[in-house]
This record gives C-alpha cells, sequence and structure tokens, in this order.
C-alpha cells in the first residue's frame, strides 16, 4: 500500500532533474509503500524523454510521469496532489538532493505523532560554485532558505514554516484548507511565490500542528545564475509582491506595511555589524521587497 506520494514538479531543468531523480531512487524505505510523481509543468526541453528514460531504467521503483499543461508551480503541485496514493504527500522541487532516510524519516513522523498534519525537514545551502562573500544568512534567506532546528523531532518553531521544497502534509488536511492557490506561485520564469506560506497560514487558521524531521535532509543546490545581483533583486521584488497578495487575500494588507516598515528600522541595525559588501545586499534586499509591497508597478 502507498503511504508517501512524493511530488517533483519541474520545469525546463532536464539536466538538474536527473540529480535529483537520481538521489531520490535511492531511498531506505520500502519501495511498495512509496512512489515519486514527476510532474512537467509544460517543459520545452527534452524533459519528458529524460523522465521516461529514468524510469524505464529504474523499473522496481514507483517512479510515474505526469505532464501539466497550465503553468505555474501551484497548478503542477496541485495536478500532483490529484495524481497521488499516497495519504501523505511529500513535496521537494528539481533543484535538489535528498538523503536516503528522506521518505522513512517522514512516514515515521507522521505514524508517531497522528495529531502532525504537516512537517518539514532540514534545509542545506551547496553553493557548486562557492558561497559569495556579500552573502549574509539574512541574505541567504530568499535564495537558499536554509534551515536547521536541532537534532530531535518537535514542533515548527512558532511564526516559522517549512520550506517549500521539503516539506509534507496530509492529505486530509489538504481536504479540509485545500490545495494551493494557483493565483500564487512561481510560473514558468516568473520569481512571484507564497503559495506554501498562503498553505501553511491556512492550516494554522486550523490549529494543525506542523512538526520538524531532522532526519528529512534536503540539499538545495544553488546554481550560478542565482548569486547575481540581477537575480537577487527580481527574486526580492518578487517576494514583495507575493507578501502583498497574501496579506490582500487574507485581509491584512495594513499590518503587512506596519511590519515592513519595522524591519527597514531591523535592517539599518544589521548593517552597523556586517561588512559593507553583506549591508549593501542587505538593503537592496529590503528597498526590492519593500518596493513589491508599496509600488503598483
Amino acid at each position: 500500500m502507498i503511504r508517501l506520494s512524493l511530488i517533483v514538479a519541474t520545469f525546463n531543468r532536464s539536466e538538474q532533474l536527473l540529480t535529483t531523480l537520481l538521489a531520490v531512487a535511492q531511498p531506505s524505505h520500502t519501495a511498495e509503500e512509496w512512489e515519486c510523481i514527476v510532474v512537467d509543468n509544460n517543459s520545452k526541453d527534452d524533459t519528458r524523454s529524460v523522465v521516461e528514460k529514468f524510469i524505464s531504467e529504474h523499473p522496481t521503483q514507483n517512479f510515474r510521469y505526469k505532464f501539466v499543461e497550465e503553468q505555474g508551480l501551484s497548478f503542477a503541485r496541485n495536478g500532483g496532489i490529484r495524481e497521488a496514493k499516497g495519504d501523505i504527500v511529500a513535496f521537494i522541487d528539481d533543484d535538489e538532493r535528498i538523503v536516503a532516510d528522506f521518505v522513512s524519516a517522514y512516514i515515521e513522523l507522521f505514524d508517531l505523532h497522528p495529531d502532525a498534519m504537516s512537517a518539514g525537514g532540514e534545509i542545506i545551502a551547496e553553493y557548486p560554485f562557492g558561497r559569495p562573500r556579500w552573502m549574509s544568512r539574512y541574505a541567504e534567506k530568499p535564495i537558499a532558505n536554509p534551515m536547521s532546528f536541532g537534532s530531535h523531532i518537535r514542533l515548527f518553531p512558532k511564526g516559522l514554516i517549512p520550506g517549500g521544497g521539503n516539506m509534507a502534509v496530509r492529505r486530509k488536511a489538504l481536504d479540509i484548507v485545500g490545495l494551493f492557490d494557483t493565483s500564487l506561485g512561481r510560473t514558468g520564469k516568473s520569481l512571484t511565490g507564497g503559495e506554501e506560506s498562503d498553505l501553511f497560514e491556512r492550516m494554522a487558521e486550523q490549529e494543525m500542528a506542523c512538526y520538524y524531521v531532522p532526519r528529512a535532509v534536503m540539499y538545495h543546490i544553488i546554481p550560478k545564475e542565482k548569486l547575481s545581483l540581477d537575480y537577487f533583486r527580481r527574486l526580492n521584488f518578487n517576494n514583495g509582491r507575493s507578501q502583498l497578495r497574501r496579506a490582500e487575500l487574507h485581509h491584512r494588507t495594513p499590518m503587512l506595511y506596519i511590519k515592513e516598515c519595522a524591519k527597514w528600522v531591523a535592517t539599518l541595525l544589521l548593517c552597523l555589524v556586517h561588512r559593507p559588501a553583506q549591508s549593501r545586499y542587505l538593503l537592496t534586499m529590503r528597498y526590492q521587497i519593500s518596493r513589491g509591497i508599496f509600488s503598483r508597478e
């Protein structure tokens, strides 16, 4: 019986996707209890042939290919959820490596904690081209979202949520709060997001417990193009746009404005204790987020 369905949404990243799938194909958990659904979100490269070849080369593993034409990460993930057979639905992205215990860690967590409706694991940033000197842990968060809360299972820290590339949800929780909001999330090369934050906010409103799973480790592979100043600016601007959209959906726009002003104070204080290059990127990040929130571009 399928216990867990692992969904990998992908768009025009066939080469990197292969690295991700090779890691997925080495789980410690019995193959009969989990499946992996690769959701091709209308890719224009050779993604389909790469995935189909991979599946044929791993006949003992339960891999499946699904094509979703409507562009957008939320559409892709929702398509994977509808295809999934497991009572637990987990998500990773196509630029990651998971450890062999990943599937087992999530299944055991939900077995040990019946109150758990969602969960997230450790995220470790991996920089094949080196970690740039301008990167502070604050500027790193929107790019790589590293995450670690110790070596023991615990409730997720208050006010924080799992990373979108390393999370799992009980299907019955999705039956209650609904799927990903398709007005949010990345579409093609657009860097808008917020669909995970919106989903976890809806679950929090229902007082659903979310746990941290230290053994579900994921390595987030950061390519060189994600370390450019242009990408950093666009990413943070769209982060601000996404925050505004979620605030409008949940009727808390004035509070968003107040919090963003407070974050400017915190950013200026942080600049006093960081190197000049790091401070410049902190100011760039805050400016672009604020531009996304306050401007009507």
